[in-house]
């Protein structure tokens, strides 16, 4: 079977959650978030949570259980807190939350992250996977990265990924 006759019966709409990790922006101040939101509605998806939380790692923790639970977001995005310095602790908070890793993802933004910045790709971090039935994808905080991210690895997928979720 080939992978469009595979995606056919995927949904075409899906819940979006977005938590963006900042100590230093506001919501009206998160460029990403906000592009996200707007990409994610204008591709059709109904975005059901979009907040930005410190970069802590027991604060990161719990607003996703409590998104899970308050608002039961299909996928889940996550943008900021993925750099090297002490403070950015996104990746370290979420990995031990896996229950399945979609390993592929952090070498596919790797990737097109190299291409498009050469080896300062490898200051970026990038992860996903699922917690319960839903899909987390932890991203750079920049615009440019999570564009990248999100129209050439993340948003092509969507309905295909919570297709697999929903089988039994």
């Amino acid at each position: 079977m080939g992978t469009k006759e595979h995606k056919k019966g995927a949904p075409k709409k899906v819940k979006v959650g977005i938590i963006s990790v900042s100590t230093t922006r506001t919501l009206n101040e998160d460029k990403s978030g906000l592009w996200i939101h707007k990409r994610a509605q204008k591709e059709g998806h109904d975005v059901v949570f979009h907040q930005v939380i410190p970069d802590d790692a027991e604060t990161i923790k719990q607003t996703i259980l409590d998104v899970r639970s308050d608002h039961e977001p299909q996928i889940l995005l996550l943008t900021g807190g993925t750099g090297i310095s002490p403070k950015d602790v996104t990746i370290e908070a979420v990995l031990p939350m896996f229950e399945k890793e979609l390993t592929a993802f952090g070498p596919l933004f790797a990737q097109l992250s190299f291409e498009e910045i050469d080896s300062a790709a490898l200051l970026s971090r990038a992860a996903a996977g699922l917690v319960g039935n839903t899909i987390l994808f932890c991203m750079p905080g920049s615009l440019k990265a999570c564009k990248l991210a999100c129209k050439i690895l993340i948003f092509p997928e969507l309905g295909h990924l919570v297709k697999h979720v929903l089988e039994e």
